[in-house]
């Protein structure tokens, strides 16, 4: 097992953290069943930005529904968000 390694961010009062598993841009979709893909996910976590939480929620939840049409799931998919306040 990788020893693990300490991080530590200065975080300021409305930031916003997300922390996710690679389930959301590994799973296959689309039209031409490719995955979804990291850089796209993240475009799509940008354009969330000054959306309520319920609002980010339904946003990734309907685009991953969208992706994954006619596609089984194929890991775990987790994304947490917050803010700091």
């Amino acid at each position: 097992m990788n020893p693990f390694t300490l991080n530590t961010f200065q975080l300021y009062s409305n930031d916003q953290v997300f922390m996710f598993s690679d389930g959301y841009y590994d799973q296959f979709g689309g039209p031409k069943n490719k995955k979804f893909l990291r850089k796209k996910f993240n475009q799509l976590i940008l354009k969330t930005h000054g959306l309520s939480g319920n609002e980010q929620k339904e946003m990734l939840t309907t685009t991953l529904d969208n992706w994954m049409e006619g596609y089984e799931q194929i890991d775990d998919i987790t994304v947490l968000g917050f803010i700091i306040e």
